[in-house]
C-alpha cells in the first residue's frame, strides 16, 4: 500500500506536472528568444561535458597510478561538489575570478584588463568547477575496475606504453567517457542557479531561466509552460541517450587484486604531479578565498538570516524524511516484486527526466486558480526536493533490499515475525547504512536548492540560497559569502549526522 501511494505521488510530481504543462503549452509557440535559449542551453551544456571530461582524464589517469600522502582525502573531496550548494560553489569562483577577486586584483597589478566572470564563459568555469570532480570519480572507477591481472599480462609481454594504452585503456575510456559526458550534458541542461547568477543577459539564458523570467517578470504562464515541456523534452533525450550509450569494457572478472597501474617516472610523472596538482588547486582555492571573505562577515550577519536559515532546515528535514520514507518503500516492493513492482521501479525513475523548474511551473499553473504561489512555497519546495532527490535514494537502496530479501527472506517466514517486527528487527538495521547515507544526500541537495523556491517564494518566506541571492544582488558580498559558509556547514553538517547514524546502526 505504501508503495503504490508513492508511486502515485511520484506520477502526480511528475507526469502530472509535465501534463498540466504540456496542457498550457500549445498557446504559445516557440519564439526568436526561447530559439535562442535553446541554442544556448544545448551550447553550454555541451561545452561544459566536453571541457569537465577532457579535463578529467589525465586527472583520473595520474590519481590512478599514483600514490602519494593525502590521495585519499583528495579522491574523497572529488565527491563533495555533488553536495556542495551550487550558489556557494559560485561565490567561491567569485572570490577568485570576480571583478575585485583575486585574479583580476593580479592582473590589474600587472596593468592588464580585468576579466568578467558573466556570460558563456563564466557558466562553463562554474560548470567544470562543479562537474570535474563527478567526471574524475567516473573514469577513476574505470580505470580501478581493470583486472589487475591484465596490467601482469601486458608486462610479461612487454607491451610498450602506447600498446598498453591501446589494449587496455582505451577501450575503458570508450565505455565510461559517453555515460560520463551525458551525465554531465544532462545536469547542466537542467542547470538553473549558474544561469541565473552568471548568465549575465539575454544571449546567456537557458530555457530554465526563460522559464523562470517568463512566471517571474513577464507573468506568461502559457510561454512557460511551453518551455517547460521543450526543457522536459531535452533532459528526457538526454537520459535515453545514456542509457542506449552504456557499454560493458568486455575484460570479465578478475582475482579481486587491487589495479596494478605501472607508474613511468620522468616527464609522465612530472605531467601526472601537474595534474594532481592544478586539479586540486581548482577546486580548493575558491572554497578557501570563500571562508576568508566570509569568516570577518560572521560578526556582522543580516536579521533576517535566522528565518531563512529556520525555514531551510524545515525544508531539507522534511525532504528527507519524505525521499527516504518512499524510496525505502518502493525499493522493498520492487525487491519481493511486488504486484505492480515494474510500475514502481518507473515511477522512481521518473523524476530523473524532469527538473524543479518544469516541476514547479506545472505545479504553479494547477495551483494558481486555488491558492497564492508565496503562500505554498514551502510545501511546494518540500514536494519537489523529496522527488528529485528520491532516484538517489532508491537506487542506493535497490540492490540491498533485494540481498535482504534472499537472505533473511524465508528465516523472516519461518519465524513468523509480524510485519512491524520484521521491519523493526531485520530491514532496519540492514538498510541503516543505505538509508542514512540517502538520507544525507537528500537533506544536503535540498539544503542548498535554488529552484523551484525562486518561482514561489516571496520577502516573507524566502530560503537560505534564496536569502543569500537577494544579498549579491544587493551587492552585500561580504554578509553574501558569511551566509553561505553558513549554508555550506549546515549542508555538509545534515550529511555527516544522517550517514553516521546510518552507520552506527547497521551490523558490524
Amino acid at each position: 500500500m505504501g508503495a503504490a501511494l508513492a508511486a502515485a505521488l511520484l506520477g502526480a510530481m511528475t507526469l502530472g506536472t509535465v501534463g498540466a504543462v504540456a496542457i498550457h503549452a500549445g498557446a504559445a509557440p516557440i519564439g526568436p528568444a526561447d530559439w535562442a535559449a535553446l541554442r544556448f542551453t544545448l551550447l553550454q551544456a555541451f561545452l561544459s561535458a566536453l571541457i569537465s571530461t577532457a579535463l578529467a582524464i589525465p586527472v583520473a589517469r595520474a590519481l590512478a597510478r599514483r600514490r602519494f600522502p593525502g590521495r585519499g582525502a583528495l579522491i574523497t573531496l572529488m565527491g563533495a561538489p555533488f553536495l556542495l550548494p551550487v550558489i556557494v560553489a559560485i561565490l567561491g569562483l567569485l572570490a577568485i575570478f570576480g571583478r575585485g577577486g583575486t585574479l583580476n586584483q593580479l592582473l590589474t597589478t600587472a596593468g592588464l584588463p580585468p576579466i568578467s566572470p558573466y556570460g558563456l564563459h563564466g557558466v562553463l568555469l562554474a560548470h567544470v568547477f562543479l562537474n570535474l570532480p563527478l567526471a574524475t570519480r567516473m573514469i577513476l572507477q574505470g580505470w580501478q575496475a581493470i583486472p589487475a591481472e591484465r596490467f601482469r599480462l601486458a608486462r610479461s609481454l612487454a607491451l610498450t606504453p602506447m600498446a598498453q594504452f591501446r589494449h587496455l585503456e582505451f577501450p575503458m575510456l570508450r565505455a565510461t567517457l559517453p555515460g560520463a559526458f551525458l551525465t554531465i550534458f544532462t545536469l547542466c541542461l537542467a542547470s538553473f542557479a549558474t544561469a541565473l547568477i552568471l548568465g549575465g543577459g539575454p544571449a546567456a539564458t537557458t530555457v530554465e531561466l526563460a522559464i523562470y523570467q517568463a512566471l517571474r517578470f513577464d507573468f506568461a504562464p502559457d510561454r512557460a509552460a511551453t518551455l517547460a515541456l521543450l526543457q522536459f523534452a531535452l533532459t528526457t533525450a538526454a537520459l535515453l541517450a545514456g542509457w542506449a550509450l552504456i557499454r560493458d569494457t568486455g575484460f570479465g572478472a578478475g582475482l579481486g587484486r587491487p589495479p596494478e597501474l605501472p607508474a613511468p617516472k620522468g616527464w609522465r610523472r612530472a605531467l601526472d604531479a601537474a595534474a594532481i596538482t592544478l586539479a586540486a588547486a581548482f577546486l580548493i582555492l575558491p572554497l578557501a578565498a570563500l571562508v576568508a571573505r566570509g569568516l570577518p562577515g560572521l560578526t556582522n550577519l543580516p536579521q533576517g538570516l535566522i528565518g531563512a536559515t529556520t525555514r531551510s532546515l524545515a525544508i531539507a528535514l522534511a525532504s528527507a524524511a519524505l525521499a527516504t520514507a518512499a524510496a525505502l518503500a518502493l525499493a522493498l516492493a520492487t525487491a519481493r516484486r511486488a504486484m505492480g513492482h515494474r510500475l514502481f521501479d518507473a515511477a522512481a525513475t521518473f523524476p530523473l527526466a524532469a527538473s524543479s523548474l518544469v516541476i514547479g511551473t506545472g505545479l504553479f499553473l494547477m495551483l494558481r486558480p486555488f491558492a497564492a504561489p508565496s503562500d505554498l512555497a514551502i510545501p511546494v519546495t518540500i514536494a519537489t526536493n523529496a522527488t528529485l532527490a528520491l532516484p538517489y535514494s532508491y537506487r542506493l537502496l535497490s540492490p540491498p533490499a533485494r540481498a535482504l530479501l534472499a537472505d533473511y527472506g524465508r528465516l523472516t517466514a519461518a519465524l513468523a515475525l509480524t510485519p512491524a517486527a520484521k521491519f523493526r528487527l531485520v530491514t532496519l538495521p540492514q538498510l541503516a547504512r543505505p538509508l542514512g547515507f540517502g538520507a544525507g544526500i537528500t537533506a544536503a541537495l535540498s539544503m542548498g536548492d535554488l529552484g523551484v523556491i525562486t518561482l514561489f517564494a516571496g520577502q516573507t518566506n524566502a530560503t537560505l540560497p534564496l536569502y543569500i541571492h537577494s544579498l549579491m544582488g544587493s551587492y552585500r558580498m561580504e554578509q553574501a559569502a558569511a551566509a553561505s559558509l553558513l549554508l555550506l556547514t549546515l549542508s555538509f553538517t545534515l550529511f555527516a549526522l544522517f550517514d553516521g547514524i546510518g552507520r552506527r546502526h547497521a551490523p558490524a
